[in-house]
Parts: structure tokens; C-alpha cells; sequence
């Protein structure tokens, strides 16, 4: 853990405390209607249904609080979306409990994998620029639908664009905070959210006793694993390289595993270290001081929790708010993540048209053979980074077993 004392005032938690509400909303209002989907495709009962959101929001929550405030470092946690876009159609073949019994599975094989530390060491050889053009890649479609909203609702992406240039120009701290405030005043006055219909209730947890089986192992433990592992983990741990924080992948692989763990017979299907809206915490725009920026992660934790004690109630209330409205306000949220990403990945010469590649595949999002676009970008970069450089390396190993050779000669003639 960082030991170093930091001193706290009321005016740091404002930033990390917004950055954090967005990288909530987007997750929710982003993603989580495939929660929905495969709760209905599964034949789920409605409180079976707000118990997976229980479940898997507290466990985001615990866990995410607890690793930020553990090595003082925005570590956010958030499910697996791969994974459960993955079980909307696993779930279809597959019986509940024996997808419990999978989930179950999926969760000891990344506490194994943390406790290993090979992952770690697979992080730590993946060369900067390849690291920052897959980041940029991943986040690209996100800038890009800030402002492809405009062809659904003109005037709405207008006013949040006008409203983030022009805080941008006199208080670049509180920019995100403005679309924020003013986007949600603009739909209130237009009518475009109806919050009349929302009621509060509270989810309860509902244990499904697991059952095992090799289908549900080949079919759903299996495929979640390497989903969640190369779609989540991997980038995810790269968006905090980017951004300069050194925690080792392997405590957050256990700590994810073991709350996935335990969470599992309520419906968790897996929680891992987020990717995307992590981005949204670990830049400036969540804290100038990056020593500050773990608030983020804890008051991330803390949404997630209230998000499932309300359980379903709190993720209809997000499910309201228009698409774009969402897609805008992360696109212009990682704008400069995105922009720094690109920089770092161009910035050494030898290195950039590797970084290039990774950037491009990445972007394309192509899915092959079930694992998507991050993916194959990264094999794409790395593979195309080994490729130019193994000339040098034959180079290097030609000038090698020449000097051996050398002194294996001079030895031969010293013993005559």
C-alpha cells in the first residue's frame, strides 16, 4: 500500500465524486440491459433477477472499495460485460444451476491465476506503445459516439459539446461536471425522462445451490474465463499503466475471484478490474493529483452498493436515460484519455507503426471465435512487434555464436 500521508479538504472529493457518478451511469445505462437480456432468455423470476443485480453490485462495490482504499489507487471493479453478452446465449443450453456451478469455477480458476503471478508477468512484457494503441482502440468508439448521437438528437449533443468547450476554456476541473449537471437540466425541461414510474424497493439475495457438470464447464466456465480475462482484465490493467499506477494485477485477480466467488450462488456471473469506465477515474479529469484520484474508486464502490441494496429499482432509473445522452457524456468524459493514449502510443519512433497496428485492430473490434476485438489487437500488435524485430535478434544471436566461436578457438590454441 502507499504509505504516503495525503492531506484530504472537502474540494478534493467534488471531481472524484462526479467521475465516479459517470463511471457508474455508463455502466448501467451503458450495458447492464444485458443483465436484463439474459435474466429473461435464463426464464429468471423477477426476484431472481434482482437478486444477480444484488449480488453482483455489492460485490463490485466491496471489492472496489476496498482495493482502492487497500494500495491508494483508483482500482475500479465492475462486472464482466463480455461475459454476460456471452451468457445470453450460453444461458439459452445451459441450466441455471449448472451456470452457478460454472460461475463458481470461472472464479477459483482467476484466484489460481492471481496467486500464480503469471499474468502479471505477461503484463509487464507487453512493450508501452503496443499498451497505449490498445487502449486507444478500445476507447475509440467511444469518442466517436459522442458525437455520432448527433444524427439521433442534434440539439442535445450540441449543447453538451458547446457546454464541455467552453468550461474546457475557463475551468477546465469542472468540465465534465457541467455536461453533467446541464445535460440532465436539458432533458428534464424537454420531457425526454419520465421519472414518475420509478419506485423504491429493496433486492433481496435468493441462493441457487449449485450443480457441476462437463457441459457447463466446457460450454460456460470456460469460454467466461477467457472472455472476461482478455476482454476485461487484460485492457483493464493497462488503463492503469496508462496512467502511471504500478498495483500488481495478481492481489486484484484474488480479491475479484474470491468476491466472484462468494457471490456466485446469488447469480454473480463475474466481477473483474474494469476497462473502460475505469478510464473515466484514473485521468485528471477525476483528480490533478493522481495520489488523490483512488477516492473515485471508493466512491464508485459506495454507488455500487446503494445501486444493490435498491436493487432493480436503481438500474431501471439509469435505464431511462437516453442512449445518446450516455454515449455523449462518456465519449467527451474520455476525450483525454483517449488523446493521451494515441500520444503515448506514437510518441517513440521505433516502436509506432506496431502501436499503429494495435491501435487499428483494436478500433476494428473484430470477434473470432467468440473473444473480441481487444483481443486480437493485442495479438496483432505483439505478434507484429516480434515479427520486425526478430532480424535483430538473429543479429544479435549471429554476433553471439561468433564471439563463441572466437574464444572457443583461442582456447583450443592456449591448450596446445
Amino acid at each position: 500500500m502507499n504509505s504516503t500521508s495525503v492531506s484530504l479538504n472537502v474540494r478534493d472529493f467534488l471531481s472524484p465524486t462526479i467521475a465516479a457518478f459517470i463511471s457508474v451511469l455508463v455502466n448501467y445505462g451503458g450495458t447492464f440491459i444485458l443483465v436484463f437480456q439474459a435474466a429473461k432468455v435464463a426464464g429468471l423470476s423477477p426476484e431472481m433477477t434482482a437478486s444477480w443485480i444484488w449480488s453482483i453490485s455489492i460485490g463490485v462495490g466491496v471489492t472496489g472499495i476496498w482495493l482502492s482504499y487497500r494500495y491508494r489507487e483508483p482500482i475500479i471493479t465492475a462486472w464482466s460485460t463480455p461475459g454476460v453478452a456471452f451468457l445470453v446465449s450460453a444461458l439459452a443450453v445451459t441450466p441455471y444451476a449448472e451456470a452457478i456451478g460454472a460461475y463458481i469455477i470461472s472464479a477459483i480458476a482467476f484466484v489460481l491465476l492471481g496467486l500464480s503471478g503469471m499474468f502479471e508477468r505477461f503484463v509487464q512484457l507487453i512493450p508501452p506503445g503496443i499498451a497505449s494503441g490498445l487502449l486507444a482502440g478500445i476507447l475509440l468508439q467511444f469518442g466517436i459516439s459522442a458525437f455520432g448521437g448527433a444524427k439521433v438528437e442534434p440539439l442535445l449533443v450540441i449543447v453538451l459539446f458547446t457546454t464541455y468547450i467552453v468550461l474546457r476554456r475557463f475551468t477546465s476541473r469542472y468540465a465534465i461536471v457541467g455536461i453533467l449537471v446541464i445535460g440532465l437540466i436539458y432533458l428534464i425541461s424537454m420531457g425526454q425522462v419520465d421519472f414518475s414510474h420509478i419506485e423504491l424497493a429493496f433486492a433481496s439475495p435468493v441462493f441457487v445451490a449449485p450443480t457441476f457438470s462437463l457441459h457447463a464447464l466446457l460450454g460456460v466456465a470456460l469460454p467466461l474465463f477467457i472472455i472476461t480475462l482478455t476482454g476485461q482484465y487484460m485492457p483493464g490493467m493497462l488503463v492503469l499503466r496508462n496512467d502511471g499506477f504500478k498495483t500488481s494485477a495478481n492481489p486484484i485477480l484474488i480479491v475479484t475471484g474470491l468476491g466472484s466467488l462468494l457471490t456466485a450462488p446469488f447469480g454473480s456471473h463475474a466481477f473483474n478490474i474494469a476497462a473502460i469506465t475505469a478510464a473515466i477515474c484514473t485521468g485528471k479529469d477525476a483528480h490533478e493529483d493522481s495520489r488523490k484520484r483512488y477516492i473515485a474508486g471508493i466512491v464508485c464502490g459506495i454507488f455500487y452498493i446503494i445501486v444493490g441494496i435498491f436493487g432493480v429499482t436503481l438500474a431501471a432509473l439509469f435505464l431511462i436515460l437516453p442512449a445518446t445522452f450516455i454515449a455523449t457524456l462518456a465519449g467527451l468524459a474520455l476525450l483525454g484519455t483517449i488523446g493521451s493514449s494515441l500520444a503515448n502510443a506514437l510518441t517513440n519512433p521505433i516502436g509506432r507503426e506496431t502501436a499503429l497496428i494495435t491501435f487499428l485492430a483494436t478500433a476494428a473490434n473484430v470477434t473470432l471465435l467468440g473473444v473480441g476485438g481487444a483481443f486480437w489487437g493485442l495479438v496483432a500488435g505483439l505478434g507484429a512487434h516480434l515479427l520486425m524485430n526478430v532480424p535483430l535478434l538473429r543479429k544479435q544471436h549471429s554476433i553471439n555464436e561468433g564471439q563463441q566461436i572466437r574464444k572457443d578457438n583461442i582456447t583450443t590454441k592456449g591448450g596446445f
